[in-house]
Parts: C-alpha cells; sequence; structure tokens
C-alpha cells in the first residue's frame, strides 16, 4: 500500500528544489512581494507553455500559465488570493487537475474551478464557472 504522507514529501522536496531553478514564466512565482529569483529545476526541463485568460461565474478575470516538461509532469501558474501559486498536474477522475498548497485548479475543456482541498468536501468551488476567454 502507498502511503499518501510519502506523495506529499516528494512534492514538497519538488518544490524546494523548483525554488532553486529557472521556469522563465515563473519568475517571482513566490508572491513575497520581493520579486524573488526565478524558479529553475535543473531536471525539469520544459517544453511548452501557453497562457490562457479566464473569466469567471463572479466577473472575476485572471491568467494561468500551464507548463508541459519532457518528463510528462505538467504545471499551472494561478494566481490565488493575490500571489501566483505553483500547482502540479495530479490524476483525475475527468478534464486536468493541478494541485498545491490546500488548492486545486480543476480544468475540463475551455472552463475551470478553484478549489480549496481544506473545506468540507461537499463545499463549492471558491472561484467557480470560469471559462476561457476567445479572441
Amino acid at each position: 500500500m502507498i502511503d499518501p504522507r510519502s506523495g506529499v514529501s516528494r512534492f514538497l522536496a519538488l518544490c524546494s528544489a523548483l525554488a532553486a531553478v529557472a521556469v522563465p514564466a515563473a519568475h517571482a512565482a513566490s508572491g513575497n512581494g520581493n520579486g524573488g529569483a526565478p524558479l529553475a529545476v535543473r531536471d525539469i526541463h520544459v517544453q511548452s507553455r501557453q497562457t490562457f485568460s479566464y473569466t469567471c461565474a463572479s466577473g472575476k478575470t485572471f491568467k494561468v500559465s500551464y507548463f508541459n516538461a519532457s518528463n510528462g509532469q505538467s504545471f499551472a501558474l494561478v494566481p490565488v488570493d493575490g500571489r501566483k501559486m505553483l500547482l502540479v498536474g495530479v490524476v483525475a477522475a475527468s478534464g486536468v487537475k493541478y494541485v498545491g498548497d490546500r488548492y486545486a485548479w480543476w480544468t475540463k475543456g475551455p472552463g475551470g474551478d478553484l478549489y480549496d482541498t481544506m473545506a468540507d468536501p461537499n463545499a463549492k468551488p471558491i472561484v467557480a464557472g470560469c471559462a476561457t476567454i476567445m479572441r
């Protein structure tokens, strides 16, 4: 049986390693206000990057950048509570789900919702009904 805590430990170790290397688009991803150093991980090579603008049911608009690595991993740089958070793609029943800290950005087709994973399992998304802005 796999202990889910070991996956969390590996994820946290990866996040620590990410703080030491450079993915240019993730510059200042820490959101700590001091500009921070570029994010770089020597062992993870980004093959592609796409940025999409979203508008949500509440009228909120924001951009999300998606990164696909040569090792098959995927990441999303998502604004949460005024700071940019690097979320990691995980297995999902449908769509693509990215998680980090206590948040999950779950996309299905051109839509997406942001969840607080520490909230009640039946809680509504904290940002819902988001759709890619097509131009």
